[in-house]
């Protein structure tokens, strides 16, 4: 904490102002490991062990234990975030790559690509409680803020599946273009983004209807249209900005989430692939795949700042307050 004293007039004020911490955990997936970051110092601070082949990542609500998905291992693994020791393990279902968690902490929603299902597991109880039929080839799962939807994306039939929580039955499906990957929902779960890899696009569907509103073609000045493939997504909790990864053509997309125009590029590491906002939303943390390092964004200015090499293949990130 630091104070400043301003005199000026006859009048003094003291004024404390906080350097909030944060800490960012990547997986790492061909070191099995787990990537720990100081992002306000820009350095690595650790790396673990965490199991084989570790993507898909998410952070409690009390931010208390982090879930890993050890894809060949098959299971969830539950991490302590401040010892980094592993304290148990989720039955996932056979080779878990992407989950998400219910807003409220309970249950946590798995793509299980090689068996196109959703596997649903009571966190606290430590057990699977239902299996859901999706189409082929699940990865992309989000769960909506108001705790109605599950949708699930799945790459080979080409659609967004909208789960309902209550029934756990899939109730709409959305066609979208080829390959859809992530898919996030707007903070009043209104609208729900998604992205197709195979064209480089992102749709914005009508949580309301399940009918796309708007469909952004990606085309980055200067690269192949072949190398834009759009994988991760999020948008920030005022729907300011919507910000895509475009894999290997190595780049954010900064969209305007009110207009839905593409505002700018900003060029990041090799093969981005998986989003992170800071706790404050004023920074967006980015996986870079292939040159094995996370960029750092300041969001207030709109421009990459430092990159911090973390290790082999980084996949998912998160950030602890």
């Amino acid at each position: 904490m630091q104070l400043i004293k301003i005199g000026g007039l006859g009048v003094v004020a003291l004024f404390s102002l906080a350097v909030q911490a944060e800490t960012v955990f990547v997986t790492l997936e061909k070191d099995n490991a787990l990537a720990v970051v100081d992002p306000l110092a820009g350095k690595l601070v650790k790396i673990v062990p965490v199991g084989q082949k570790p993507r898909g990542i998410a952070i409690s609500r009390d931010g208390k234990f982090l879930y890993v998905a050890a894809s060949d291992e098959n299971t969830i693994k539950i991490i302590d975030s401040d010892t980094l020791q592993e304290t148990g393990r989720l039955p996932s279902g056979a080779d878990p790559e992407t989950f998400a968690v219910s807003p409220d902490g309970k249950l946590m929603y798995v793509s299980n690509e090689d068996d196109s299902m959703v596997t649903v597991i009571d966190i606290a109880a430590g057990k699977a409680v239902d299996t859901i039929k999706v189409g082929l080839e699940p990865e992309g799962i989000t769960v909506s803020p108001d705790n109605r939807w599950v949708v699930s994306t799945s790459e080979t039939t080409n659609m967004l599946h909208w789960i309902d929580v209550k029934t756990r039955q899939v109730v709409e499906n959305t066609l979208v273009e080829p390959r859809p990957r992530a898919a996030s929902f707007t903070a009043d779960s209104q609208q729900l983004w998604a992205t197709s890899e195979m064209t480089g696009t992102v749709v914005v569907v009508d949580a309301a209807s399940k009918q796309i509103q708007h469909s952004i073609r990606l085309l980055v000045p200067g690269v192949s249209a072949d190398l834009v493939q759009a994988v991760g997504v999020v948008i920030d909790n005022q729907r300011r900005y919507a910000y895509v990864a475009l894999g290997p053509a190595n780049r954010v997309a900064v969209i305007n989430a009110q207009t839905y125009q593409v505002e700018k590029f900003l060029l990041v590491g090799q093969r981005v692939w998986n989003l992170a906002f800071s706790p404050d939303q004023k920074r967006l943390y980015t996986t870079n795949g292939l040159s094995n390092d996370i960029s750092i964004i300041d969001l207030d200015e709109q421009k990459v700042g430092k990159s911090v090499a973390v290790g082999r293949n980084p996949w998912g990130v998160v950030v602890k307050p």
